[in-house]
């Protein structure tokens, strides 16, 4: 391990740490920011990408020294205060450990499918808040789903509060970005999937009334406001909905999802 002692909030070494709430200089830099030790660790010990430098206190150092003791022999680890740390960001950092990734260009649909033979999808559109972003990479990874492909207008998934609500998932989980649905959608037919929409539309079969998965399954869902955009539910195979109590009129986008993943896995599990 390359621990290298930092004593200046201004050492050029530690400049990709400096105002980390930029996401859009940290998406121009091809970096990203993740936070808080377990993430760290899940960056360095089992994610897709590679860990460029990592910036703790020296309490933190200790704390996941086993972790950072698996980065390769070039990769930096700067030590500094808990005050200067802070300073360096921008704002408090409560357990004092931060890492930059490379991420590398962003995956497009058409090779992701080639080269991941999945079974199942999770498939976003339009969901731009990075906490439901972060659930349903957790959801999906914990129930199954070997990937997540976003439309250009959902959030980041490796902005630093996607990772963290997602608990690491989303270093681990891999996606793939395509311009709209529709682009999706004739992707994936090639692909041999079958498309469900999750919706609250009253044409929508309920959930439960599934009783068979399909052999490549990709699960949509819409955005927080307004749901699946309207050129994809005319044209998406099949509909279905999770039927609530009298007075609510929808579910938590990564509830939705850990819902329909599980009863889709369940079904899977069942045939087999």
């Amino acid at each position: 391990m390359r621990a290298l002692a930092i004593e200046s909030e201004s050492d050029p070494r530690i400049a990709d740490y400096r105002n980390v709430r930029d996401a859009d200089l940290r998406l121009r830099d091809g970096l990203f920011i993740t936070e808080g030790r377990l993430n760290v660790k899940r960056l360095i010990t089992g994610s897709l990408y590679r860990t460029r430098s990592v910036l703790v206190t020296e309490t933190a150092l200790h704390a996941i020294r086993p972790a950072l003791e698996q980065l390769d022999a070039g990769t930096p680890v700067y030590v500094a205060a808990h005050a200067l740390v802070a300073d360096v960001v921008g704002y408090a950092i409560h357990r004092g450990c931060l890492a930059a990734g490379e991420r590398g260009p962003e995956p497009e649909l058409a090779p992701f499918l080639v080269r991941h033979q999945l079974r199942t999808l999770i498939v976003l559109e339009d969901v731009s808040d990075p906490e439901n972003v972060g659930a349903v990479f957790r959801n999906a990874l914990a129930l199954g789903a070997g990937g997540v492909v976003l439309t250009r207008r959902c959030v980041d998934p490796l902005y630093r509060r996607t990772i963290r609500v997602s608990m690491g998932a989303s270093l681990r989980l891999g996606y793939a970005r395509a311009e709209d649905g529709a682009a999706v959608l004739a992707a994936l037919r090639g692909a041999g999937f079958t498309n469900v929409a999750l919706t609250t539309g009253r044409d929508a079969a309920p959930l439960a009334g599934e009783r068979e998965a399909p052999q490549r399954l990709a699960l949509w869902l819409g955005s927080e406001g307004d749901g699946l955009s309207q050129q994809v539910l005319e044209r998406i195979e099949r509909r279905v909905t999770i039927p609530m109590a009298p007075g609510a009129d929808s579910l938590n986008v990564a509830t939705a999802s850990a819902i329909a993943l599980h009863h889709y896995r369940a079904l899977a599990e069942a045939a087999q």
